[in-house]
């Protein structure tokens, strides 16, 4: 329950940067829930925004709480994003994609003005790589992205990655994003130099996106148990 109290708290910090009239990406995982929920309460009070969704979770997540959505397509400014991270290490260098939202979720906080990033504590780390890596590929030719995407995280320093498919929660069939395409979690243990392996494996064909975030954050906030640290770069 500690944890949940202080995603709340992060959430409710995020709340502190929404300003009305504003575009909103909604992020997708168990403490952006939070702030979508806490966006909803003010939506409801009187707050005027509109909002784009990451995942078809947080579409549906929105939509029952009455938060208006459009389309990507309709949009020509987003100016602010509150998502999660599984880990968020120094330089606001982040690993995302854990719930399998991690192209939706690039592709709108790299076109936001501002991404806030909310978690709790045990998302702070001092180096990237203990959580396993999500790299977004294509079906087609997979088994052999696989082995590509082995030898670029070897290229870039990487001990011994192992990489495996993800399968679907509760079921033995291989997990399908939002976007048709499968998830490989490699597991790094370390990254030594993130920007290096964002390199190689944006160059390896079959790649659709990696969870690695380098430069996108402009804000970190970490719940606590009575509020919350927050962090700009």
């Amino acid at each position: 329950m500690a944890h949940e109290t202080e995603k709340q708290n992060a959430a409710a910090a995020a709340m502190e940067f929404v300003e009305d009239g504003m575009t909103i990406g909604l992020g997708t995982g168990s403490t952006a829930k939070y702030f979508v929920e806490l966006l909803a309460d003010e939506i409801a009070d009187g707050l005027i925004v509109r909002c784009i969704e990451t995942s078809n979770q947080t579409r549906d997540l929105a939509h029952s709480l009455g938060v208006p959505l459009i389309p990507f397509e309709q949009v020509d400014r987003i100016h602010l994003t509150v998502d999660g991270a599984d880990e968020a290490g120094p330089g606001g260098v982040l690993i995302k994609g854990g719930g399998a939202a991690l192209l939706r979720e690039k592709i709108i906080a790299n076109a936001s003005d501002h991404m806030v990033v909310i978690a709790d504590p045990t998302k702070d780390v001092q180096s990237i790589g203990a959580f396993p890596l999500p790299v977004e590929v294509t079906p087609f030719g997979y088994t052999i992205t696989a082995k590509k995407v082995h030898d670029a995280l070897v290229a870039a320093g990487v001990e011994r990655p192992r990489v495996e498919l993800r399968k679907a929660p509760r079921s033995t069939e291989l997990l399908v994003t939002d976007g048709g395409n499968y998830i490989l979690d490699c597991h790094c243990g370390l990254i030594p130099d993130p920007p290096k392996a964002a390199a190689f494996l944006s160059g390896t064909p079959g790649v659709v996106e990696h969870g690695l975030f380098i430069g996108i954050a402009r804000t970190v906030i970490f719940g606590t148990e009575t509020g919350a640290r927050i962090i700009e770069y």
